[in-house]
């Protein structure tokens, strides 16, 4: 009897506990999108129970959307990641039982983000976002690393093409010749001459040419259309393990548009023989858009012999998917000539033998062209990424130019040409994997990167006013070089991620020079560790630390040649040199609307010897290092009013001291400003105040002769007369200031000199004060 009774006790007690109602839950859901507005399928949305720890979650499905069901009552931490992107976090979301809440997200593209489908409002400052500091997590891997707006290319006033890199922090864009020839880049304790150790990409094409005939890496992006552009993705330091050649200084990765918001005219008119017109559309077509753009552009500059620089550009770019799933295909087609008016020595404008804008061989100058067509897919699951690059470049140059005078042949003149004409195949992919190691968020990546130059005509020929007169140097050249890499990112807290990776390099050199005794193969290889730590966010602030090595690479001439064109032995010199680097910086949008970086780094080469173009003999050089500091700021207290302002200092040393020359690197630069205040669609109006202030440079070893600084100001105004239709007025050098684009010191002849010439500062002046009117339309 016992036994029955409590049985049906114990029957009781659980049919109580059965019919007991369970206590109500809540529910998460929302809606991720881009900065575009465009919706992200595959985000990992996680919801974290702040007492007790217990953790659900979810992916967003096609429409973007995500619910997160059954969540007990109570106060969440809500994650969303998904790969390409910052990861958001929001702290306490209130649960509530039996109710739904609803929290919506919009994710930043990642500043070293992987994208294919672009437009123009596809990178945004953390500056100009709501709640910076939940988007601060993931966003970037250093304080050096960031992007440019395509709002903030949109009301800047450029006087060249190459100025859209000089929105990047401590960089220096400038020349020393005709409109058609490539800028002269500084950044970093370098006069980087046309790109060495400044690697570009345009639409995802490499632009650095390495055994190039004028200089190794050199960098011409006079075909760059500033209206296509989405932004500017920059780094610095050789910490990232996607980087190989070219990128010890920097690297900066310029994006363009696969489709507009409406269809453009744009028409520009200046003095001194400027005008440019610009028409681009890109109509729906299929599934996709078809983006196309022509340009044609001339200018003559304040020269007494006109530039007479003539270009005519077009991009062709059918595009479909969006910023996780597409492709692109693209081609496009650069034509430019020109004539130049180079560096002259200050002597000769002292003495009245040219006046500041003249020249002393007007016979220099050069033509060029580029085509080139490329191919890019991209494919995302939420947890995983792959991206595939392929392209071919068709290249040639022919640049004529005196630098000496009558050094080297006093009766007909020191004038060269230099030729390259080559034929650039490359293919790159990489696969990025997002998951958990013992609870921890992991981010693995692989890639590959191969490219192969057909250099078919490598050569340096004594001219006087553009005949031949002798061949100095001719060559064939094959280089292929091919990398890979992989890196490891994990998240160990929420306020300690860690960034490990290794790269391997491998080149190989194939010569034919017409001295036969410098023909030949050379083979290289080198593998570069690279890691970072990175802490926070505290308040709105991150902190970063970052080490690893890299490399720059030799022209392949001076890898086989043993004897330069004057008869003398030379050693061959080392295809691949070593650099190593490290930083510390912080990033910080604490402040409401000012995101500030600040960053200290050191950077050293094994040698800085270099294969000369100008005389296709080698440079010798010893190691060197430089250190620095770095200080950008980017304040917009309203979405019309923007102010920036960028601090660079640094010090450049040859590391093995010698007494009798000095250890000075020439042209190496040390302080660089740039600050600016920018409106946009305030009243109808926008433009830009800029300053850019260049400082003085020691100009050889010892320090005896020093550059004098060139300080500019420039300025943009403009009213959008309808909402297709904007007049802007753009006014350069607005001081006029009588400055120098570019100054060196060395040696020269002119007529009646002594034979071993005269050393002298010898310089490219910045142009006079010059307007230029512009008239954009939409359709």
């Amino acid at each position: 009897m016992r036994r029955l009774l409590l049985l049906f006790a114990c029957l009781s007690v659980a049919t109580a506990a059965i019919a007991q109602p369970a206590p109500p839950t809540g529910r998460l859901v929302g809606k991720v999108t881009d900065g575009t507005g465009g919706i992200l399928p595959g985000v990992t949305v996680e919801a974290r129970l702040l007492a007790g720890g217990m953790v659900m979650n979810d992916v967003t499905s096609s429409a973007g959307a995500y619910a997160i069901e059954h969540l007990p009552a109570g106060r969440y931490q809500l994650t969303f990641t998904l790969i390409n992107f910052g990861t958001i976090t929001h702290r306490d979301i209130d649960v509530a039982a039996a109710a739904q809440t609803v929290v919506n997200a919009v994710m930043q593209l990642a500043l070293n983000a992987e994208v294919t489908v672009v437009a123009k409002r596809t990178f945004a400052n953390l500056a100009d976002v709501e709640n910076p500091a939940e988007n601060l997590v993931g966003v970037a891997q250093s304080a050096s690393q960031g992007a440019i707006t395509a709002a903030q290319l949109d009301v800047r006033p450029l006087l060249r093409a190459g100025e859209v890199l000089e929105t990047v922090p401590g960089v220096i864009v400038t020349s020393h010749a005709g409109g058609g020839k490539a800028n002269q880049y500084f950044l970093r304790g370098f006069n980087l001459d046309h790109g060495t150790d400044f690697a570009q990409s345009i639409a995802g094409m490499p632009v650095n040419m390495p055994s190039h005939a004028h200089g190794q890496g050199y960098s011409d992006i006079n075909f760059l259309i500033s209206e296509l552009v989405s932004g500017v993705q920059f780094s610095k330091g050789p910490y990232f393990a996607d980087q190989g050649d070219f990128a010890t200084a920097g690297s900066a990765n310029v994006n363009y548009v696969t489709s507009l918001d409406r269809p453009i005219a744009h028409l520009v008119a200046g003095n001194q023989g400027y005008g440019r017109a610009l028409f681009a559309a890109s109509p729906a077509v299929g599934r996709g858009h078809l983006l196309a753009a022509f340009e044609v552009e001339h200018n003559d500059g304040p020269f007494v012999v006109r530039d007479n620089y003539r270009k005519l550009n077009g991009v062709v770019r059918y595009s479909q998917g969006d910023s996780v799933n597409g492709l692109a295909l693209t081609a496009m087609v650069y034509r430019g000539e020109w004539k130049s008016t180079d560096q002259v020595p200050a002597r000769a404008v002292a003495d009245g033998l040219i006046g500041r804008f003249g020249t002393l061989d007007p016979s220099d100058g050069g033509h060029t062209y580029r085509y080139s067509v490329s191919g890019d897919w991209q494919h995302g699951t939420g947890s995983t990424l792959t991206k595939v690059t392929a392209y071919g470049i068709g290249y040639d140059l022919d640049l004529f130019s005196n630098f000496t005078f009558f050094l080297d042949d006093p009766v007909q003149g020191d004038q060269i040409e230099q030729a390259d004409h080559r034929f650039i195949t490359g293919a790159k992919a990489l696969h990025k994997r997002q998951t958990r190691w013992a609870g921890r968020t992991v981010l693995n990546t692989f890639g590959i990167q191969v490219r192969n130059d057909d250099i078919t005509n490598l050569g340096l020929y004594h001219t006087q006013a553009r005949l031949r007169l002798e061949t100095r140097s001719q060559a064939t050249v094959l280089e292929t070089a091919g990398g890979v890499y992989a890196q490891n990112e994990i998240a160990w807290a929420p306020w300690l991620r860690t960034t490990v990776g290794l790269r391997g390099d491998a080149t190989r050199f194939r010569v034919d020079a017409v001295d036969a005794i410098n023909s030949g193969t050379a083979n290289a290889g080198i593998v570069s560790p690279k890691g970072g730590v990175t802490l926070g966010p505290w308040r709105g602030t991150e902190f970063y630390i970052n080490a690893g090595t890299g490399f720059h690479s030799n022209d392949a001439r001076g890898t086989t040649a043993t004897r330069d064109p004057d008869g003398n032995p030379i050693d061959k010199v080392t295809p691949l040199v070593r650099a190593k680097g490290a930083e510390v910086g912080v990033r910080t949008v604490a402040l409401p609307h000012l995101q500030t970086t600040l960053t200290l780094w050191t950077l050293r080469l094994d040698s800085e010897l270099a294969f000369s173009g100008d005389s296709a003999g080698s440079e010798p050089s010893r190691p060197s290092e430089r250190h620095g500091i770095e200080f950008a700021n980017y304040y917009s207290p309203f979405k019309w009013l923007t102010f920036d302002a960028d601090a660079s200092w640094s010090r450049a040393r040859y590391s093995e001291h010698d007494p009798a020359i000095g250890d000075y690197i020439p042209e190496a630069v040390r302080t660089v400003f740039s600050a600016g205040a920018s409106i946009d669609n305030y009243h109808r109006t926008f433009g830009s105040l800029r300053w850019r202030y260049f400082g003085p440079r020691t100009l050889i070893e010892d320090d005896s002769a020093q550059s004098k600084a060139t300080s500019l100001f420039s300025l943009e105004g403009g009213y959008r007369v309808a909402k297709t239709l904007r007049v802007t007025l753009s006014i350069f050098n607005l001081l006029n200031a009588a400055a120098d684009d570019i100054t060196y010191y060395y040696a020269s002849r002119l007529p009646g000199e002594p034979a071993d010439g005269v050393s002298d500062f010898v310089s490219h002046p910045t142009i006079p004060r010059a307007a230029r009117l512009s008239i954009s339309v939409g359709f």
